[in-house]
This record gives structure tokens, C-alpha cells and sequence, in this order.
């Protein structure tokens, strides 16, 4: 997993609310276990009709939002199923950072998971910051100091302090394990010396 410091970018705004995720990635892409791959259909039902066309008002269709490595939502983001594919997704697009009032819980722990930086903030700044998209200005975000520049403002947001060292360092879950690989192997052959008949084959 990369790891997570400072980021910037032009965001692209979704004022959408209760965006679950399967509009997020609908279920017909579900069928890999890879993480790659997936961002051509991040958002598909939003971005394609249905003869599987552009649709050029949707804001990730538009330059220079196809780039954007931050995204604002609307409140309670990334709802319905708990499927990993929907972060999967969104960082296979590009999109490292998603601003929003509230998040499901699984989706807004499978961020962490993923090394994507969910960040929550009221109403009223998340309205400030979306003017940034709308003049397609670039914001900071900094995650060491837990603080969003915008323009001449800022803004600090909350986080976890073990999930702040998680996506710092870029530590998984299998990154996490390993860490303690040393304790690990000194368990096991205390295991073996004291049980030695659960190693029998």
C-alpha cells in the first residue's frame, strides 16, 4: 500500500447524497479479485448510457476531473453492500481522498484498508471547499497535520490516530501481520515445544 502524506489536486464534486456502493461499482464487475481494473467503471450507471456512450455531463467525464485525486460527496457516502471492489475502485480511477459529512461504517474502515483517506467534515466547510471545484482550483490536503488548504483558509479534520499511522506509513492489513512476524515464530515454537502433537502430520 503507498503511503499517504500531502495531496493535491482539483476536486470533483458529487453533491450526491446516500451514494451506495453499488453506484459506486455495480455488481457485474464483481466477478475479480483483483484491485486493478476497475476505475473505467467506477460510477458506470453515471458515466455511460446505456448503448455504454460517454455521458459528458458527468463530472468524472470532464476535464479536469478525470484527474482528480480528491473527491466530495454527499452525506452518508459509500452505503448498501460491504464490498472491498467500491475503494478498489475508486483508487484504481485515481482517487485517493474522499471529503464527505458521513460514511458507512465497512465502506469508511475499507478506505483505510486501501489507502484511500476518508475524511469527515460538517456541511458547511465541505460547501466552502466544493467552490474549489467549481472554479476548478487545486486544495491540499495534509494528513501529518490533519488540515485541508483552500486558497487562503483552512480547515483540520479528525482521524483515528492508529489509522492516521496506517495510511503514513502505508500499512495493511498483511503489512500490519507482518510486522509482527518476529512474536509470531516465537509463539509457534512455543506452541511446538509444549504441544508437539498439533505439528504431526
Amino acid at each position: 500500500m503507498k503511503k499517504f502524506d500531502k495531496l493535491k489536486s482539483i476536486p470533483a464534486y458529487l453533491p450526491i447524497v446516500n451514494i451506495d456502493t453499488d453506484m459506486i461499482i455495480p455488481k457485474q464487475f464483481l466477478k475479480t479479485i483483483k484491485r486493478t481494473g476497475l476505475g473505467k467503471n467506477l460510477f458506470f450507471e453515471m458515466r455511460y448510457d446505456d448503448k455504454g456512450s460517454v455521458i459528458k455531463e458527468f463530472i468524472l467525464n470532464q476535464d479536469p476531473f478525470t484527474k482528480s485525486k480528491i473527491l466530495i460527496a454527499g452525506k452518508n457516502f459509500g452505503c448498501g453492500s460491504s464490498r472491498e471492489h467500491a475503494p478498489w475502485a475508486l483508487l484504481d480511477f485515481g482517487i485517493t481522498c474522499v471529503i464527505s459529512s458521513s460514511y458507512a461504517d465497512i465502506f469508511y474502515n475499507n478506505c483505510f484498508k486501501n489507502g484511500i483517506l476518508p475524511i469527515i467534515l460538517d456541511e458547511e466547510k465541505i460547501k466552502q471547499i466544493s467552490e474549489y471545484s467549481n472554479r476548478r482550483e487545486e486544495i491540499e490536503v495534509d494528513l501529518k497535520n490533519q488540515k485541508i488548504i483552500f486558497g487562503n483558509n483552512e480547515t483540520i479534520f479528525d482521524i483515528d490516530s492508529f489509522k492516521k499511522k496506517c495510511l503514513l506509513e502505508g500499512l495493511d492489513d498483511i503489512a500490519l501481520s507482518l510486522e509482527k512476524t518476529d512474536k509470531i515464530i516465537s509463539f509457534e515454537k512455543k506452541l511446538k515445544n509444549s504441544k508437539p502433537w498439533i505439528f504431526n502430520d
